[in-house]
């Protein structure tokens, strides 16, 4: 027996699926009417499609009508294919979560920093609002990480540690923010003054302006320094000139012996170069000039 396919049979079939409304496709559609568990879309299909209070905006909706205007018109995407009744259900939540974190990639990307506000705590650091999705600033990346209580509902400027949209990962740092901005008012040549942080077998570690440079052991003295702990101390007042900055590993780095007027004296006369380095730099551009940095 020959079986026959006309061409009405063929759009009957066409139209019992309808392949233009699968789920994960970005279809233009417009608000027809509200409800009081969604919006009406029209698609152009058999039935009117269905946006779910929940799918219908980013954050929590105070007002459906302002979220989604009656006659607008926009993009929605499908999450769920029609039902028997032909009903297609749609999300506006979820492109604009995708088109968020597209964002967020970019800014990571350009070093960027963003405002936000903190709105809950736990055990290893605090919760933020970013734009409605979930932001994790751990306690380690925290310029005040005593009372973490303290800081909800506070706004932190915050730069991004890790955007993964795959994991629904997103992390953040204060002290990176700070950095970039304390970087971005430095230049080389510029005099320094803060307190040491740590003493490593390398160089010193001193804060300054809420950021931390690195002193080498080999930028302290143009004589060879032998013990750092004879001649330094955690919490020691400390000035010192920006020789480096390097904005793409956040590092900056600290000399003194550009301010010695003759080799060793940061060893000998420490004192006596702190209290005169001010006017030291002045003449900076030719002690630079000289010295083998």
């Amino acid at each position: 027996m020959v079986l026959t396919f006309s061409t009405d049979d063929f759009a009957k079939a066409l139209a019992e699926h309808d392949y233009t409304f699968q789920a994960g496709s970005v279809v233009r559609g417009t608000v027809i009417s509200h409800g009081s568990e969604g919006v009406y879309v029209e698609i152009g299909g058999k039935s009117d499609a269905f946006v779910p209070l929940k799918e219908a905006a980013l954050g929590k909706i105070e007002d459906l009508a302002m979220a989604l205007p009656l006659q607008e018109e926009r993009e929605f995407l499908i999450i769920r294919e029609q039902d028997a009744d032909g009903r297609v259900l749609l999300s506006v939540r979820r492109l604009l979560v995708k088109a968020l974190w597209e964002q967020l990639t970019q800014q990571q990307a350009d070093h960027a920093v963003i405002e936000v506000k903190v709105t809950g705590t736990n055990k290893g650091g605090v919760i933020a609002d970013v734009e409605g999705l979930r932001g994790f600033i751990p306690r380690s990346h925290l310029s005040q990480s005593d009372d973490l209580e303290t800081l909800v509902g506070q706004t932190l400027t915050l730069s991004f540690l890790e955007v993964d949209s795959e994991r629904n990962k997103l992390v953040l740092s204060e002290k990176l923010a700070n950095r970039s901005r304390a970087m971005a008012s430095l230049e080389v040549g510029q005099l320094i003054g803060g307190t040491v942080a740590s003493l490593k077998p390398y160089g010193v570690f001193v804060n300054f302006n809420g950021v931390t440079g690195l002193l080498h052991i080999n930028q302290i003295s143009k004589n060879y320094v032998d013990s750092l702990s004879n001649l330094l101390t955690v919490d020691q007042p400390l000035k010192a000139v920006v020789v480096a900055l390097d904005e793409e590993r956040n590092r900056i780095s600290l000399s003194t012996k550009v301010l010695e007027k003759y080799p060793g004296e940061m060893l000998k006369e420490l004192d006596v170069v702190m209290a005169d380095a001010e006017n030291r730099l002045k003449n900076l551009e030719s002690v630079l000039a000289e010295s083998d940095l």
